[in-house]
């Protein structure tokens, strides 16, 4: 895969993305992730982005002519074109998952008041939020999800059942507890199915613990993953 992330402060996503997995991931070729600073594309000695809306109000917006040139020249056939920002579809595994089958994402992070609405009609494929609440900048969430996509890439995870398993994976349920050694430790003693070398056991219990971890912690996706079996 090919990752475009489009910032103004692009040494945000490349700190946080060039450490662990997605560093070694990199330093392995499974993926290749640029970061690109918005003011590359900028035309004046300022290098500006942004501008005060029409019609007043507070805050700045980002320059539609700057947007497009940015884009147009990153832009690939194949690619996905994504925008970061709080109106946007909320993030979650599944379009994970999706996004992990591309072959070149682009990932736009609004700053200030967000972009202009033209280049928010015409440039973009999809637009994505963490959640009901507002960042200082896109670029905090885009590697949030970027880190979220790319361990989903094949060979990313020392074993890739590692993302089937866990919360939210092949099953939409949160993932089971688990115990390393000791057996016992400050009277906590751990689960005798999982020391039994019970394989059919052990799934069991991790089955059962899945469903009620989910019922106690989030109902709604227990509710809604009964409704689709």
């Amino acid at each position: 895969m090919k990752l475009d992330i489009v910032s103004l402060f692009p040494h945000i996503s490349s700190a946080v993305l060039g450490e662990s997995i997605i560093g070694r991931a990199q330093r392995r070729k499974l993926v290749e992730i640029n970061h690109v600073n918005l003011r590359d594309y900028a035309q004046d000695e300022r290098l500006t982005v942004d501008d005060s809306p029409f019609g007043g109000g507070a805050g700045m917006l980002l320059m539609p002519e700057v947007i497009f040139r940015c884009l147009e020249d990153l832009r690939t056939p194949a690619c996905k074109t994504v925008l970061m920002c709080p109106q946007g579809r909320r993030f979650n595994q599944t379009i994970a998952s999706q996004y992990a089958e591309c072959d070149h994402l682009i990932m736009f992070c609004g700053h200030y008041e967000g972009v202009d609405e033209r280049a928010r009609q015409t440039l973009f494929d999809d637009e994505l939020s963490l959640g009901d609440f507002v960042l200082t900048n896109g670029v905090i969430a885009a590697s949030v999800m970027a880190d979220a996509i790319i361990r989903l890439l094949p060979g990313v995870l020392g074993k890739d059942e590692s993302s089937v398993d866990e919360s939210f994976g092949r099953e939409p349920l949160l993932e089971y507890p688990h115990y390393t050694r000791p057996a016992l430790y400050k009277g906590m003693a751990t689960p005798d199915t999982l020391l039994s070398g019970d394989h059919g056991e052990v799934e069991n219990w991790r089955r059962e613990q899945r469903l009620i971890r989910t019922a106690a912690r989030r109902p709604d996706i227990l509710r809604q993953y009964m409704e689709n079996r």
